[in-house]
């Protein structure tokens, strides 16, 4: 009986594996419905990003069965025949799970420690649960001393006082190569994504350099220029007219398919120049052939590891902070969990105390209710409950 996780995520698996479990957001939904369909399950949420699957579950089920949840995933991503599966998957249960979540949520477990993105993607698979009725009191009470906990970490912490995250090292990626973008053409594909959005504010904050992007919402996005950088608009069917003419181009949308392929690049780009091709999708966006064309530099999600690394160097003197209140939160909501849990129990016990009461005596029945402590506790136990007593 409890909360369980199982997850794929940057810290052990790499980006050709976690493609696999780069779930649309109905699949998502499927998935969720078929934990609580086959009996895994009583409650489900399933968080998806570009460096993470993860998928939280309640259970009242005494005994584990993460053998079974595991073979669930695996054939929703296909993957039960790939060498060595397993060693990518982690498990965790009760306090392993919930530590991780909040630390997850808290953006201590990102690629780039202490992001922003990461806090409103765990809300969003939170309501997504919700929207799916998958979730219930446990998970939904969870998720929401998750966000809490990581809330009060970027207020009392500098863990994320410092805007870095994949958005921004896409930029700086291309930045390093070129020495700087001024007098550069660049084209997003996907600004209208989160990710995306992020990337064209960078890009917008950068004087002298020409952004070309795809969006959904073209009136939207063509109203939006109020920058140092303008930008033009295109269709995203006519993205291969302009490849040519491009210094850098970022890719950063949620398609299943290619943005971006080796065989129409090559037709399309006849200017011999240096370019950087940066994808920032799971799965990817830009065929990994494209790299072998001349002149051509690609990075993807995986290769921001290191700038990463620098980045949280710097950071790891807040970490120690940002896990003491974390901890705190959590003590509480696994309080919380046991006395919901307890319930029933408790509802029996008021009633005990109350036909002792009317036998013998309230003093007596409360005297009983302290010697059924002391029988069924171990001395730590006891004497902490005692502390506390005192104390207040």
């Amino acid at each position: 009986m409890g909360i369980s996780l199982i997850s794929i995520s940057h810290q052990n698996a790499p980006l050709v594996i976690r493609e696999l479990f780069a779930f649309q957001k109905q699949v998502q939904i499927d998935l969720m419905r078929q934990m609580l369909e086959r009996g895994y399950a009583a409650e489900c949420v399933v968080i998806s990003t570009c460096n993470r699957t993860e998928v939280y579950t309640y259970s009242e089920r005494t005994e584990s069965n993460f053998t079974q949840m595991q073979n669930l995933l695996l054939e929703f991503a296909e993957a039960s025949d790939v060498e060595n599966i397993g060693d990518y998957v982690r498990f965790y249960s009760g306090t392993g799970a919930v530590r991780h979540l909040f630390q997850v949520a808290a953006g201590l477990h990102s690629m780039v420690m202490g992001e922003d993105q990461i806090l409103g993607q765990v809300k969003r698979a939170h309501e997504q649960a919700r929207e799916a009725g998958v979730c219930d009191v446990y998970l939904n009470t969870l998720f929401r001393y998750a966000v809490t906990a990581a809330k009060k970490v970027k207020t009392e912490t500098e863990l994320s006082r410092t805007t870095v995250s994949a958005a921004t090292m896409a930029v700086k990626a291309a930045e390093q190569t070129f020495g700087s973008l001024k007098g550069r053409k660049v084209m997003l594909i996907g600004a209208s994504g989160k990710i995306g959005g992020v990337v064209l504010k960078n890009l917008q904050c950068m004087e002298g350099i020409r952004i070309c992007i795809t969006s959904r919402n073209l009136l939207k996005a063509r109203e939006d220029c109020h920058h140092k950088a303008f930008y033009e608009v295109m269709e995203y069917e006519n993205r291969y007219t302009l490849v040519d003419e491009m210094d850098v181009i970022i890719s950063a949308t949620s398609s299943p398919h290619y943005t971006l392929t080796y065989e129409k690049l090559a037709k399309s780009l006849k200017t011999s120049k240096p370019r950087v091709l940066v994808d920032l999708a799971v799965p990817i966006d830009i065929e990994e052939k494209a790299e072998w064309l001349p002149g051509i530099k690609r990075y993807d999600i995986d290769d921001f590891q290191e700038l990463a690394r620098a980045n949280n160097e710097k950071k790891q003197h807040e970490v120690l902070e940002a896990d003491q209140i974390l901890e705190e939160i959590r003590l509480d909501f696994e309080r919380w969990m046991v006395f919901q849990q307890a319930l029933p129990k408790i509802k029996k016990m008021k009633a005990w105390m109350l036909q002792e009461a009317e036998k013998k005596g309230f003093g007596k029945a409360i005297d009983k209710m302290f010697y059924k402590i002391r029988d069924h506790s171990n001395p730590e136990d006891l004497r902490a409950f005692f502390e506390h007593m005192k104390e207040d």
